[in-house]
């Protein structure tokens, strides 16, 4: 505020030429005020009584003739907020806080209010099922045959004040939606071998009104046979808008939570879809349940749209929770964001898991509030600033999410008012949490006349009985000029020239206007207004943004856009709302870029998405996926918790025996479980805009070693291996021994040879032993002991003497 002081005082717009009247002069800027003293400035022009307050009482304007309203805010009713839903004063539950407020503002000025809102305990709940029952859902309703036993049973723990009603749709009765043919008239399912037996198709039939006695909800599903449509659409936003706006027949409670499940399997029709079969009427937004409960104009008009859909939806505070199935999640997931106070999730193919679907549902509802405004008057800026449960203020901010039930969260909202309304003075709008009954009503009163203004002479005497004398200044008839209205237009002969420029050498009245009466008269533009002492100024030449002048978030002034609040930059084209970049998980741009002009500008290498939350590069990629890997499939972790798991974690999780890397852009992520396995997933990022987690369906586990066990492996290799050598080596020496023993064997053979050899042909008589016995050989010539020697071998010879 200092600085926005500062330069309103370097550049006094006040003082600009713009004013003519004390109206005018409140318009320009909220630091402008007004002097009404009849004596002051008639040396001066007229403009001069618009100034800054401070610069008025300087120039000798009493206080109280200054003009110079503020803006304020006054709470009408404030009562406590309550602790608890249920009771016997459960009608009268308080959750908003204060309920009524008055604000009094003046154009461009800002004033601000506190509101607080609070979960409180134990709240009353309404649930209306409604279910899909084309021929697709026969499993599914054989799945929910004991379900309200089974619901009430869950959602005891959470209120104890618990309603559930029942109603089923299937499409509209006509062609092409439905088989028309005489034939399928009572059968759809005539001559179809899948199924023999359904009833005619109906686009919403009402069966069981919210009761607290469950068991009437089994034997209302137990009565129902499925229908077969012929498209693949259904009609299911028909019966959507029937159930909310149907309040008496269906019975919803003013003082509950009211939610709405909504159980298909396929798309459904929208707006414009019904001019196939000739509706032409747009959906009136009524509701038209006959005496039968059905829905019976059906048949009559076109299917309602989403922005319909969502009024009545937020009309009467009902929370609608898409169950589908995998296959059309994203598509559901897209409605979402066009239907305020709207979830959705993943349905089993046979339901299964409905039961707990809502739950999760309800609890991911109770653990956040989010602000809507109604009957946003157009003139009027609003800026929240949410202060959730850590005490942070977060500007731009209008919703808190990770709430336990009987948390308190606060919202500072600041109010302007960009101009005076047309049609009135008084507005009032609405601020309410989405899906609370409570609200808090807003009256604006709009702070545009001066008080001055009421004591107006019509053709007064100071104004040479042709003007209107108002808050010090005359206001001529057409055709009369000057202080006093003393001069006419065209009247040369009191032309100064001097006096219309706005300096020596520049052009008369700059150029825009001509000189008449000691005043500038600025000409007509085509394009807007050209005012100024000296017609310098102009509404219409300031910069634009793709052709629209201060981009629609800021008044032209004298060639300088002034931008509403929560707009900046020279064309008013930079939003400093910052909601849009707050990511899931509640961090700025998820910590990987920043906010500039309502946009996350990605800084980190690899990261995209609306709020930078996609990035399957970033070092922490894996570390963030883990975490949902671990809650979403143990249940453990740090976001084990469901409601955070559930707000969180959102990414597709497929389980598979075996891990493959096939996709290129694949991430292989892993980690170490607190029992020592290794849990292994991959991430990646598809087309569609979805992050996509293949994980193993559970960690890959060995036992653990047993040390003792190690000890003796160990030691026992080592010996076998010793031993093992030693055998070798063994081996190797018996080897060389045998080697070793044979040629001494043979050398010793030749030797005894060499020596009986030489015996026989040297000695005549030769005695051997042999045995006990001796032989004596006698040789007569040296060639029979040759011959003797040929024929006996060696070995016999044991002993030579």
């Amino acid at each position: 505020q200092i600085k926005v002081s500062a330069v309103i005082i370097s550049l006094n717009l006040c003082t600009s030429g713009r004013a003519t009247s004390c109206e005018d002069c409140l318009m320009i800027h909220p630091s402008c005020a007004w002097c009404a003293q009849e004596d002051f400035g008639r040396s001066t022009s007229l403009t001069s009584r618009c100034d800054l307050s401070l610069n008025l009482q300087k120039r000798g304007c009493e206080a109280r003739f200054i003009e110079f309203p503020t803006s304020s805010a006054s709470i009408l009713q404030n009562t406590p907020l309550s602790s608890k839903g249920s009771g016997s004063a459960q009608y009268d539950v308080v959750q908003i806080m204060p309920q009524k407020i008055s604000l009094n503002l003046r154009p461009g000025d800002q004033t601000w209010f506190s509101l607080q809102v609070r979960q409180v305990e134990d709240y009353p709940v309404d649930l209306y099922y409604l279910m899909d029952l084309s021929l697709s859902m026969k499993d599914d309703l054989v799945t929910i045959l004991n379900l309200g036993t089974k619901l009430a049973h869950e959602m005891g723990k959470l209120t104890s004040n618990f309603r559930l009603g029942f109603g089923s749709f299937v499409d509209k009765n006509m062609s092409p939606f439905s088989y028309t043919a005489p034939k399928y008239q009572e059968n759809p399912c005539n001559e179809y071998k899948l199924f023999q037996r359904c009833v005619p198709s109906f686009g919403f039939r009402h069966i069981l009104p919210l009761t607290d006695k469950v068991d009437r909800f089994n034997e209302e599903v137990q009565k129902q046979v499925v229908s077969r449509n012929r498209d693949a659409p259904e009609g299911g936003f028909d019966a959507i808008l029937q159930a909310a706006v149907c309040q008496e027949k269906i019975g919803w409670r003013k003082g509950a939570y009211h939610l709405l499940v909504f159980t298909t399997d396929d798309v459904p029709h929208l707006a414009l879809d019904g001019r196939l079969g000739g509706l032409v009427q747009p959906h009136d937004g009524q509701c038209h349940l006959d005496e039968r409960n059905e829905y019976s104009a059906s048949t009559k008009m076109d299917y309602p749209s989403l922005a319909l859909l969502g009024e009545k939806l937020a009309e009467n505070n009902i929370f609608l929770i898409f169950a589908v199935t995998k296959r059309f999640y994203v598509i559901y997931k897209n409605f979402t964001a066009l239907i305020p106070g709207t979830t959705v999730e993943i349905l089993d193919q046979d339901s299964k898991n409905v039961i707990q679907l809502i739950v999760n549902a309800y609890s991911n509802i109770r653990s956040k509030v989010e602000l809507t405004v109604s009957d946003h008057p157009e003139d009027i800026n609003l800026s929240f600033t949410a202060t959730c449960q850590d005490g942070t203020p977060l500007p731009g901010l209008r919703r808190c999410a990770d709430l336990k039930i009987g948390d308190t969260v606060s919202f500072n909202v600041s109010v302007e008012a960009r101009s005076c309304p047309s049609h009135g003075a008084d507005q009032t709008f609405t601020i309410k949490p989405v899906g609370f009954k409570d609200r808090l009503e807003v009256a604006v009163h709009h702070k545009c006349d001066c008080s001055c203004s009421s004591t107006a002479q019509i053709n007064s005497s100071t104004c040479s009985s042709i003007g209107t004398h108002t808050c010090g200044i005359c206001h001529c008839e057409p055709g009369h000029l000057g202080a006093r209205c003393e001069c006419q237009e065209g009247d040369s002969s009191s032309v100064q020239l001097g006096d219309c420029r706005e300096a020596e050498g520049k052009q008369l009245c700059s150029g825009r206007g001509e000189c008449s009466c000691n005043q500038c008269v600025c000409y007509e533009s085509e394009f807007g207004k050209i005012y100024g002492s000296f017609c310098e100024c102009d509404d219409f030449s300031c910069t634009r943004h793709k052709g629209v002048l201060c981009s629609g978030h800021g008044e032209c002034d004298c060639g300088e856009c002034k931008c509403h609040a929560g707009f900046i930059g020279d064309n008013c084209n930079c939003s400093t709302e910052t909601s849009s970049c707050i990511s899931d998980d509640g961090n700025m741009c998820s910590g990987r870029g920043n906010c500039v002009c309502g946009h996350c500008q990605c800084t980190e290498p690899g990261a995209f998405g609306d709020t930078c939350e996609k990035c399957p590069t970033c070092p922490d990629a894996c570390g963030t996926k883990r975490e949902c890997i671990e809650c979403r499939l143990f249940n453990s972790g740090r976001l084990a918790d469901n409601q955070t798991c559930q707000r969180l974690c959102k990414d597709k999780i497929v389980t598979v025996e075996n891990l493959e890397t096939k996709e290129p852009d694949a991430v292989l992520c892993l980690y170490k479980t607190d029992n020592d396995c290794v849990m292994k997933f991959t991430y990646s990022e598809h087309a569609s805009g979805l992050s996509l987690l293949t994980a193993l369906a559970e960690p890959e586990c060995g036992g653990a070693p047993d040390a003792f066990m190690v000890l003796l492996v160990v030691v026992g290799s080592i010996l076998l291996i010793g031993i093992v050598l030693l055998a070798i080596w063994k081996l190797v020496i018996t080897i060389h021994d045998h080697q070793e023993f044979a040629r001494f064997q043979s050398a010793r053979s030749r030797a005894r040879y060499e020596m009986v050899r030489m015996l026989y042909l040297h000695c005549d008589v030769i005695l051997i032993h042999g045995g006990s016995r001796l032989f004596f050989l006698g040789f007569k010539s040296d060639s029979e002991a040759e011959s003797h020697l040929r024929t006996t071998t060696s070995p016999s010879l044991t002993s030579l003497v």
